[in-house]
């Protein structure tokens, strides 16, 4: 008896996906629940799963080969046994046509004879070739349009869907919206502080390390209450004011940045905004996010600093109106109470949809988040 494997449903809005990779070739053993293929959409990665035990006795895709939910991806032979051999059948060689050489070409205005597959000179082309110092003979043989590079020192490597996925929208938002960024400085010691009094405690007690993201995170939700609109998106004629703080976390991974989102933010506390940022990056990482992890967010923040940027400006998460970039803290001098003292200081880009948000909206939201965040207590008292 075998077992037919077929694409699963995909989720919505995915109307196809790609073969990633292949785990399994005909003749190995499956167990149930081994992976077989994997699938890759423009917004996560699926996994094709032996739902029967036994050897893979065909494959119907190969690595690259693009599946519709429900096509037939393998076979599974329940009655063969572990180390049995597959033979596949073998495929019959189409004959061989015998091949005709074509006569040469012959070029009515110059009477030359032009071998075929060649284009005769245009007359311009004749005209340089002869006053050329270096002209000769022979007329030069016709190139290809596109000229590859000489050196040969390149790999060819076709453009991942979430890479496509990723460069359209880059793409849109800049068109599409009117981006602009504001910057602003933030002196992070209070938080160093607050994380190096009890660091040890939060780890011991929660099982996750405390980060600066939830700092933000929480930073954010606040501000966002005073500024709605960037908590908004455009919708055609139409404004959408969310009500829930939906932020979105940019998460680094080799296919590429995925933003997993935190429902409903303000309600966490800094422990289950650490605990979600770590299990979601986790799954980003590894390929295995859910495509509901993905969708929703109302508001970015991406940390450049972790790779060592000083400054840049974020590029929207469509449709979203606003993003928040953090970046690389460094200790400089600065003048805090009227004296010179070494701080740690982190420069802050808030990039926005002037479309929605006013340059005013813009500095003074980008002004509550850096006062928050140096006064920690204002989050804790709710003020």
């Amino acid at each position: 008896m075998s077992t037919e494997i077929k694409t699963p449903m995909l989720p919505e809005s995915v109307t196809d996906a790609s073969i990633a990779v292949c785990h399994k070739k005909v003749g190995d053993w499956c167990d149930v629940g081994d992976v077989i293929v994997e699938l890759e959409t423009d917004k996560v990665m699926l996994e094709v799963t032996a739902s029967t035990a036994g050897v893979l006795s065909s494959i119907a895709v190969k690595e690259g080969d693009i599946v519709h939910a429900d096509s037939p991806i393998a076979m599974i032979d329940e009655t063969a046994t572990q180390g049995a051999k597959v033979v596949e059948p073998p495929v019959e060689e189409a004959p061989k046509e015998p091949q005709v050489q074509a006569p040469p070409v012959q070029n009515v205005a110059s009477k030359e004879k032009v071998p075929q597959g060649s284009m005769p000179m245009s007359p311009s082309k004749r005209r340089d070739a002869y006053n050329s110092p270096n002209k000769s003979s022979q007329a030069p043989k016709s190139q290809p349009v596109a000229q590859m590079p000489s050196t040969g020192d390149f790999e060819r490597k076709p453009m991942s869907r979430l890479r496509a996925k990723i460069a359209q929208r880059l793409v849109e938002a800049t068109q599409e919206t009117a981006m602009l960024t504001t910057f602003n400085e933030v002196r992070m010691d209070p938080i160093i502080r607050i994380r190096q009094d009890h660091q040890e405690a939060f780890v011991a007690k929660h099982g996750v390390k405390l980060g600066f993201m939830s700092f933000f995170t929480q930073a954010v939700c606040k501000a966002l209450e005073d500024f709605p609109e960037i908590n908004a998106s455009v919708d055609g004629p139409d404004i959408l004011y969310h009500q829930g703080k939906h932020i979105g976390v940019a998460v680094s991974t080799e296919r590429g940045l995925v933003v997993p989102v935190l429902k409903n933010a303000q309600t966490m506390n800094y422990a289950t905004i650490e605990s979600q940022i770590k299990e979601m990056a986790t799954l980003a990482r590894a390929g295995k996010i859910g495509l509901e992890q993905l969708q929703g967010g109302t508001f970015t923040i991406t940390n450049g600093g972790v790779f060592g940027s000083m400054l840049s400006t974020p590029i929207l998460n469509m449709p979203q109106s606003a993003i928040l970039g953090m970046h690389a803290i460094q200790k400089r001098p600065i003048v805090l109470n009227d004296e010179i003292v070494i701080a740690s200081m982190m420069y802050l880009a808030l990039s926005y949809d002037h479309r929605l948000v006013d340059g005013q909206q813009s500095v003074q939201f980008l002004v509550r988040i850096k006062n928050l965040l140096e006064d920690p207590d204002q989050v804790l008292l709710d003020l």
